[in-house]
This record gives structure tokens, C-alpha cells and sequence, in this order.
């Protein structure tokens, strides 16, 4: 498992972070972390990203063997309806997720769009960062 000095790629990921923002205005936040529920990088309001970190780590464990035990395979994504909002967890990379959260009017498809995307350059970043890191 890669430690967060190993994924410190935090200016372009939270550049992802802030752009999804800008994009679907909706969003209130958002979170990229480790599958063990460590921060790597957040744009969060009145959120507290460890606690989230966390929760989406224990969620992501859940929902990956559920998957797996309904023969779906591996893990993509996870949305969470709440009275107030959603919130998305995607893959994003063998080893980070991307955590959104939205109000109650998000477009739910468009937030699929726009978060894969974003999920597969911040895989990207996260691979480099890896892979860096086992070259030094």
C-alpha cells in the first residue's frame, strides 16, 4: 500500500477537485483519499475530510464485496441518496477513491460523467506518483 508522501501529487488533484466544482456547480465538496482512508487532497466546506476519509473507507470495503460477492466485479463506484444530497464514491486508481458530495438537484448522470473523468486523471496522477516513487 502506497503511503501519502508516495501520492503527493495534491496541486493537480486539487486542481481536479476545484474544476469539478466549476463544472457542476452543484457540488459542495469533495475528497480524493487512499482505499484505506487517508486524505490525499480535499476542497470541502463545513466537511471534516478525515472523518469522511474514513467512512468512505469502511463504505468502500462494503461495497467492493458486495460486488464481488453478487459477481460484479471489481469495485467502480458507489452513490449514497441522502435527505439532503448524494454522495459519490468512484475509483479512482488501484489504490485512491473520489469522493463527492452534491445537493439534492445534481444531474446524477452528469455527475457520473464528470467524476469518472476526473477519476481516470487522477488515477494517472496517482500511478506516476507510484511509479516514481518506485523508480527512486
Amino acid at each position: 500500500m502506497p503511503t501519502t508522501s508516495e501520492l503527493a501529487v495534491t496541486p493537480d488533484i486539487l486542481g481536479e477537485l476545484m474544476e469539478l466544482r466549476a463544472r457542476l456547480p452543484q457540488l459542495s465538496g469533495g475528497l480524493v483519499a487512499t482505499i484505506d482512508g487517508l486524505v490525499i487532497a480535499h476542497d470541502t466546506d463545513g466537511v471534516e475530510p478525515e472523518g469522511v476519509a474514513a467512512l468512505t473507507a469502511a463504505a468502500l470495503g462494503v461495497g467492493a464485496r458486495l460486488a464481488e460477492a453478487t459477481g460484479q466485479g471489481n469495485f467502480l463506484e458507489l452513490l449514497t441518496r441522502g435527505e439532503h444530497g448524494y454522495i459519490a464514491t468512484y475509483a479512482a486508481g488501484a489504490f485512491t477513491v473520489l469522493t463527492l458530495f452534491a445537493g439534492p438537484d445534481v444531474n446524477v448522470g452528469l455527475l457520473h460523467f464528470e467524476a469518472r473523468r476526473a477519476g481516470t486523471r487522477i488515477a494517472q496522477y496517482t500511478d506516476a506518483a507510484l511509479r516514481r516513487s518506485a523508480g527512486a
